[in-house]
């Protein structure tokens, strides 16, 4: 099984370091979507099949809460499991994001163990193949 992924952050080099994370991680990635904000995420989700949503939460335009916030109201893109991708980590914070939906929570910088550890529990056994 090969995923579609969708990478949200206002940063290229967070977007470029979570992409070499993905493939040190051995992820199998059909393709990848970028995004730098979660307007740009919201075109993209609705016009493509995405597996699984790698957002931050502090970005112009749209930040990572709001875009949760429309996914979960969104009939289709509710099904979509999203990580949050953040160096803000407080526990009441995960709470929050948790209660509207997030699967998961990286604390940045991110390891390609826990990234695997992460989409293995979301997706399943990635790599089984």
């Amino acid at each position: 099984m090969t995923l579609n992924i969708l990478i949200v952050d206002d940063s290229e080099i967070v977007r470029r370091v979570i992409t070499k994370t993905l493939k040190i991680a051995e992820i199998p990635v059909e393709t990848l979507f970028q995004a730098e904000n979660g307007k740009e995420a919201l075109d993209i989700i609705a016009n493509n099949w995405i597996d699984i949503v790698f957002t931050d939460i502090n970005m112009p335009i749209m930040g990572g809460v709001e875009l949760i916030e429309k996914m979960a109201s969104d009939g289709l893109m509710k099904s979509i499991p999203v990580i949050v991708v953040s160096t803000e980590g407080s526990e009441a914070r995960m709470d929050q994001l948790t209660k509207k939906g997030v699967s998961a929570y990286l604390r940045k910088p991110v390891t390609p163990e826990s990234l695997r550890d992460v989409v293995n529990d979301i997706i399943g056994g990635v790599d089984d193949e």
